[in-house]
């Protein structure tokens, strides 16, 4: 197990550069000049040619990259244009923040989505089932900002119960984890049915019923436990995503994490932040993807098996007395 985590860790290094070299080369690319946006459109040429000396624009494409690259490596991203602030520090500051909104919307998405999916699977093609395969559509079609704007609308406005946003105590959260966890229920639903649907008709489970177990016995203890890798799949690709992909709610909300720093980064123009933040949001990433791989250790005993050796050390016992 131990010589699998330091191979997918030293995976890590070739996709962490690519990424490195793609945002750096987008940002050259996209349109506007940061240094033009932090001067005002009433700069001076002379004062232009100054500050973008002074920032390092005006040096070559390779020798900018590999300074980046430098500092990433010490994790360090440099200092914002606009706020003068070091990137860094404001990434540790709101990392937190948005692994916390991230955390508590896979948590409510997993309650409600499995159960909902397990509920499906037992009422397949019945209506219940039906019905939840319509909602979940309906929640899997419904853009993040437009329900974050009817909750705001609904429960700050008119009702007056919550923030509209900014940052502070638990109820700060309830709009955002809201928000961000209708979509990922209706994921997790439907993954959860299409799992359990499988499972349900393998021939151990027709065994399990012939024994005389109650349904509820038969569902936790044989069937929900074979059907939980695509089912931990979906979970870990959708906390990914929510941690790269609360930008929209956290603009939404004004909710001071990662996802409304890079926001804020691309609209000034802030090479600094964006390129920190993608990157950081790309370790995250590839660290949940390593979680997953090991939490599917621990669920199915013949993938601990694989990663432990002991399929190896088998084989060659058995080459051995043959």
């Amino acid at each position: 197990m131990l010589r699998f985590i330091g191979r997918r860790l030293l995976q890590m290094i070739p996709i962490l550069l690519v990424v490195a070299v793609i945002i750096f080369t987008l940002m050259e690319l996209v349109p506007g000049d940061p240094v033009r946006i932090m001067l005002g459109d009433f700069a001076t040429e002379a004062q232009v040619e100054e500050e973008r000396e002074r920032l390092g624009l005006n040096r070559p494409f390779l020798e900018r990259f590999w300074e980046f690259i430098k500092g990433a490596v010490q994790l360090d991203f440099g200092v914002s244009y606009i706020t003068k602030t070091s990137v860094s520090d404001e990434l540790i500051e709101r990392f937190p923040r948005t692994l916390k909104l991230a955390l508590l919307s896979i948590c409510v998405s997993a309650l409600f989505g499995i159960p909902i999916g397990i509920l499906c699977a037992i009422k397949a093609n019945k209506l219940p089932d039906r019905i939840a395969l319509v909602l979940t559509l309906l929640c899997n079609s419904m853009p993040s900002f437009w329900l974050a704007l009817l909750l705001v609308l609904l429960f700050s406005v008119n009702l007056n119960w919550l923030p509209s946003g900014g940052i502070g105590g638990a109820q700060y959260y309830v709009l955002p984890v809201i928000s961000s966890s209708i979509g990922s229920i209706a994921g997790i639903a439907r993954q959860t049915r299409a799992s359990m649907l499988e499972v349900i008709r393998a021939d151990y489970i027709t065994t399990a019923k012939s024994k005389g177990l109650s349904q509820k016995a038969v569902i936790l203890k044989h069937a929900l436990g074979n059907a939980l890798i695509p089912i931990i799949t979906v979970i870990g690709g959708q906390f990914s995503f929510l941690m790269g992909g609360t930008t929209i709610v956290e603009s939404v909300y004004s909710f001071p994490g990662l996802g409304l720093y890079i926001i804020s980064g691309i609209n000034n123009r802030d090479y600094p932040i964006v390129r920190g933040g993608v990157l950081y949001i790309a370790f995250t990433f590839s660290f949940i993807m390593l979680l997953i791989d090991i939490i599917y250790a621990f669920v199915d005993p013949r993938i601990r098996s694989q990663y432990s050796g002991k399929k190896k050390k088998k084989s060659k016992e058995a080459e051995a007395a043959a």
